[in-house]
């Protein structure tokens, strides 16, 4: 499975801004999806998943009610939807594929990385 995310660039800090993964050369629908973001000097951290079916996702508690996660399986792609941004989400965004069976907020359980795309919020 190839993953290539994009969608990120520069907004102000209470903006918006979306992200998409378009996942190619693989079972897209049938595959967990998650979104890590890593800042200037700090570890990767888990942002969101959703299940394969898209019936179920779950969030970081620092973008719970801001971020929204999506899929569209006959598109091969997986949405990440920011809200009202705050400095803190300035990052690099990674989203990732799981061959395992539900969704995890784990990275050790993602087999496929996408190249990542860097978001930064300005106050």
């Amino acid at each position: 499975v190839q993953l290539q995310a994009f969608g990120g660039g520069l907004v102000q800090a209470g903006g918006s801004l979306g992200l998409s993964c378009a996942a190619s050369g693989g079972t897209f629908s049938s595959r967990p999806m998650g979104w890590f973001r890593q800042a200037p000097g700090k570890e990767r951290e888990f942002v969101a998943a959703i299940s394969w079916s898209g019936g179920t996702s779950i969030f970081a508690d620092s973008v719970k009610g801001r971020f929204t996660i999506s899929r569209d399986n006959a598109k091969s792609t997986v949405n990440l939807q920011m809200n009202s941004l705050k400095p803190e989400d300035t990052a690099v965004y990674y989203c990732a594929a799981s061959r395992r069976a539900t969704m995890s907020r784990y990275e050790y359980e993602y087999d496929w990385w996408g190249q990542g795309t860097l978001v930064t919020v300005s106050s």
